[in-house]
């Protein structure tokens, strides 16, 4: 298997001052662009927490071969 990156990241707002989220965007070695969707979560610490590991699992069921 190839070696992989994970591009991620992370920071944390007051949610009354969130307006709007879009995307992040990844220039490829071949000239092309690859796009990251932002992901919303919100609440407390530790229901921040808690959604952020079901993402993260999820996001790895995404792919079973790896």
């Amino acid at each position: 298997m190839a070696k992989l990156t994970l591009v991620y990241g992370m920071r944390l707002l007051p949610s009354e001052e969130v307006t709007e989220i879009g995307e992040g965007t990844i220039k490829l070695k071949n000239g092309h662009e690859a796009h990251v969707p932002l992901h919303l979560l919100e609440g407390s610490k530790e229901e921040i927490e808690k959604q952020l590991r079901c993402s993260v699992d999820a996001f790895f069921d995404l792919y079973p071969e790896i």
